[in-house]
């Protein structure tokens, strides 16, 4: 698979309320979290991108700045307007 394909596939398997970092996608898939901005930024729709946040928790600038409105839409655990990343960090399962 591409990095591209590889970033949408673990991308759409983060659930509703939780998020990753751009860091968690890329040691997931073996890239680096600058390639995963890239490759997130190559994908085209039906992809969570307001599920990938900075390491830090503060979500995407793009798309208008609505990643804060819809992590709030889907319940994601906020600490003011970051991401509250202890509680809303998705783990995969090995």
């Amino acid at each position: 698979m591409s990095l591209i394909e590889d970033v949408r596939e673990v991308v759409t398997a983060i659930p509703a309320g939780s998020v990753a970092s751009y860091g968690d996608i890329g040691k997931r898939i073996g890239a680096g979290p600058r390639q995963v901005g890239w490759a997130m930024s190559m994908i085209e729709g039906g992809v969570p991108w307001w599920r990938v946040v900075y390491a830090d928790g503060t979500p995407a600038s793009c798309h208008g700045g609505r990643a804060l409105e819809l992590l709030n839409d889907e319940g994601t655990p906020m600490l003011g307007g970051r991401v509250d990343m202890e509680r809303a960090r998705h783990r995969w399962v090995a």
